[in-house]
Parts: C-alpha cells; structure tokens; sequence
C-alpha cells in the first residue's frame, strides 16, 4: 500500500508537468515568436527545465538530511536572507512592479518560492513538540510565520504571502490549534486586508474588475474578461488542441498564470476535469503517504507541503473561472516557469524523503 501511494503521486506529478509543457507549446508559442523571436521557444525551456527538476527530485528524495530539522532550520534562516538581499536595489530583479527576483547568470531565482517552504518545514518541527493533548496557543510559531510574510510584502507580493498563511494556518489546524482561534484569525485577517487595499489602490480595482469585470474590460478585467471568453465557448470537448483562439494576443502571456484557460478552451469540460482529477490523485495520495508515517513531524511536513500545493492550485483555477479576483498565482507544474517547477519538484522530493522513514 506505502508502494501505492508513493507510486500515484509520483506518476500524477509527472502527468501534470507533461500536460504543463504540450500546453506551453499550445498557448504560448505565438506569444514567443511574437515577443521573444529568435530565443529559445518555452516549451523548450520548460522542458530542459522538467529534466533538471527530475534530477533534483531524484537526489534530494534519496538523502536523509533533508528529513533533519536542523536542515529546515538552517534553510529558513537562508531564505530569509536572500528575502533581504532580493530587496536591494540592484541586485532585486523588478518585473510587473515587484521586486522578488535575484539573477545569477541566465537564470533568475524568487526566494518567495523556497521560503513558503522552508517555513512550512520550520513550523512543523515546532508544532511536533507540543505534547499530545496540549493545545497551546505559542508566540513563536507565529513569529514563524509574520517575518517571511513581511518581508514577502516589502516586494510586493500579495499571492505568495496569501498562499504561505492559508498553508500555515492548515497547519495550525492540523496540529489541533483551538479552533475559537480561527475567529481571531478571520477577524485580523479582514483588517489586514483592508489595510493592504488602502495601500495600494491596484488591489481595489481587482476587487472592482472582479465583482464586474465588464465594467472596463480593457482595463482592471481585462484578464478576467478574456479568460472568460477563452472558456465560454469552448463547451465539453473544447475546440481542439491548438486551435485556441485567445492565445493570439487576447489573453496576455496564455503560457503562464491563465494558462487554465487555454486547456479549458482547447479541450474543453471534460479535458479540464481530467487536469483537476490528476490534482486530486496527487492530494490524495500525498495524504495517504502521510496518515502512514509514525513521527508527527513527518506527519506535519507531508500535510503541509501537499495542502499548499492543493490551495495554489485551487487559488489559480480559482482565478481563472472567475469565482476569485486575480491574485497572480501560478498553477502547479502547469503553469510556464523554471523556479516554479524545480520548486514543486522539490516538494514532491521532500514528501517522497519523510515517506521513505516509513518503507
């Protein structure tokens, strides 16, 4: 049965990050030649990127020390120092007006990416100290959580920061937090949202585009409005593979976060459930690996890393049917990206490790 688990979510990964490169050839190839003529096409990049991301997986799941806690530690402490040094000026790479990206060579890297992990793993260790039936409420897991979302924000990025509190506090949840906590959660995090809102004016007009993005469909919901034209439609079977028709500079760069939309327009309905039940089989099957482990912390990391992975992806398709304002999320092994891909590679890494203690 542990060979079964392992087994599915290793195969339901490499499903979806297959998927992820035919529709990054499908949706973003005009995109390329028109923006990008002469580079290397993304598909390709995505590609040569899956291989190396393989290959980390193979390494990292097969060494011990990344099961250590002080191994989580020490790699805490280092993304939050290259979340520091990606805000120096000159050294921070700005694109759609955040600064998250360091460039070494050719290659960029977003710390944002490493650190929602390495705190998840962080807070894990912490929460399996707790002795069985003690529900204490500890400021130092919270410290855990506030100082990467600060300096998260400081680029800004409002998703990545969305994504590591709703996994953290899966965790908290998980870890038998007092659930009357969750009103004082709710409650702050109302606050902090309208804070954030007041503070930037941009995150209103998502909101506004997202409640009716018709209103300037050239504007604020322009995204939403054009992902919603790539789906409407398209109808159960879709139009055929390739034959999208917003990828033709309607929705911009299809190949990334609205990348959803495509699948959806070319392969309709029915395509779409397929992807979402390659999702489910992953989440599943990342639960069973981690209902049969016997530590607790073991336990913790696995439910925290798939939970993130399931809400990203939730947050995404989410955005992208419209039921959610645009957040700028990504959708997992799907979506066109290196660092995103060697990253959730990485995770997948990480749970097939915490698993293998068990075997």
């Amino acid at each position: 049965m542990k060979f079964t688990y392992k087994r599915l979510f290793i195969i339901s990964a490499l499903l979806l990050s297959t998927i992820g490169i035919i529709f990054i050839y499908s949706a973003g190839t005009y995109w390329s030649s028109v923006h990008y003529e002469g580079q290397m096409p993304f598909y390709v990049k995505q590609l040569i990127y899956l291989i190396l991301a393989i290959v980390v997986f193979t390494v990292v799941a097969n060494m011990p020390i990344f099961t250590l806690e002080k191994t989580w530690i020490t790699l805490y402490v280092f993304s939050l120092f290259l979340l520091v040094l990606v805000l120096i000026p000159g050294v921070g790479i700005v694109r759609n007006g955040s600064q998250s990206w360091i460039g070494i060579g050719p290659l960029t890297i977003q710390p944002a990416e490493l650190v929602k992990i390495t705190t998840l793993m962080y807070l894990s260790y912490m929460l399996s100290k707790v002795k069985n039936g003690e529900r204490v409420i500890r400021l130092q897991h919270f410290i855990i959580i506030i100082i990467p979302c600060a300096l998260i924000m400081l680029q800004p990025d409002f998703g990545s920061v969305f994504i590591l509190v709703v996994s953290a506090f899966i965790l908290l949840f998980i870890a038998k937090y007092p659930i009357k906590l969750y009103v004082g959660f709710i409650v702050l995090g109302i606050i902090g949202l309208v804070a954030l809102i007041a503070s930037a004016p941009y995150r209103l007009k998502r909101i506004e585009a997202f409640i009716n993005p018709w209103e300037d469909p050239l504007g604020s919901g322009f995204q939403a409005v054009q992902s919603l034209l790539a789906i409407g439609p398209a109808g159960l079977l879709g139009h055929g593979f390739q034959e999208s028709r917003q990828k033709f500079l309607y929705l911009p760069e299809p190949q990334n976060d609205f990348i959803f939309s495509i699948i959806l327009e070319e392969i309709g309905f029915l395509g779409g459930c397929v992807v979402l039940a390659l999702f489910a089989l992953f989440i599943y099957s990342g639960c069973g690996l981690a209902l049969q482990t016997t530590k607790s912390s073991d336990f913790y990391a696995i439910s925290a890393l798939v939970a993130m992975v399931g809400f990203q992806a939730a947050l995404n398709i989410g955005v992208v049917i419209g039921l959610i304002p645009v957040t700028g999320v990504t959708l997992p092994f799907i979506s066109y990206g290196g660092t995103s891909l060697l990253i959730i590679w990485f995770i997948v890494a990480i749970v097939v490790s915490f698993s293998n203690r068990t075997d």
